[in-house]
């Protein structure tokens, strides 16, 4: 059995074809990824995804939690969630994560941009079943903070009665990657007197604020401060 045929986009870049045509990045195309390393990393990469659906005739794009294990990635709130409930009734869904990894500053406006890294999926979601959800939970927890699960009290009958937790295939995903200098600078532009280049962007978790008097800081948070 042969592997997947590989695509040549402008620029040298590869990508394994897209699972379908509704995921194919058209604008920009070079920057289509479609292999799960690169859709994995960034989905693994990013805090926060965006989920959007349509309720009632309306688009909504709800910001929220996620975490991935092995092909699926899940999420969760509580029973009363609007987004939760639409989703859970089989509302197709289409779900994104983005990270900015700097600012891309041309010679011209025009041609200023941003690096990043962006995944998008399409799908729909279902109800994880009841006796996978405190592994569910402690996937979104561990996603988070790795190592936060063991220092905390797991949640009880009634919390986990009180929340739903749903789960996305990544069976149709897609990425986008921009990286490198402004695309200015082997045009007429370059000869232009004003800066340009690329000013990386960098975060870092702060100095932690204690809630407790007297315990001692655990080591997930302690871990977590110090690669910040």
């Amino acid at each position: 059995m042969t592997g997947p045929r590989r695509l040549s986009y402008a620029g040298g870049v590869t990508a394994t074809p897209p699972p379908s045509d509704r995921t194919r990045v058209r604008r920009e195309a070079h920057r289509g990824h479609y292999d799960r390393a690169t859709v994995d990393a960034i989905l693994d990469g990013a805090l926060l995804c965006h989920l959007a659906f349509v309720h009632d005739g309306w688009p909504y794009a709800v910001p929220t939690l996620h975490a991935r294990v092995g092909d699926v990635v899940y999420v969760h709130g509580s029973t009363g969630s609007r987004m939760l409930r639409t989703l859970t009734a089989g509302a197709p869904a289409c779900l994104t994560v983005t990270i900015l990894d700097g600012m891309v500053l041309a010679r011209s406006a025009f041609n200023s941009s941003i690096n990043y890294r962006s995944a998008m999926l399409l799908g729909t979601l279902t109800a994880v079943p009841e006796q996978d959800r405190p592994a569910a939970l402690e996937a979104l927890t561990e996603k988070l903070v790795p190592g936060r699960w063991a220092e905390t009290r797991p949640p009880d009958r009634r919390e986990l009665a009180k929340t739903t937790i749903l789960r996305m295939p990544i069976a149709e995903a897609s990425a986008k990657v921009r990286t490198g200098p402004p695309s200015d600078g082997d045009g007429p532009d370059a000869a232009l007197p004003h800066w340009a280049g690329v000013v990386p962007l960098r975060t870092s978790w702060g100095e932690p604020v204690p809630d407790t008097v007297g315990v001692p800081l655990p080591p997930s948070v302690r871990r977590l401060t110090d690669a910040g």
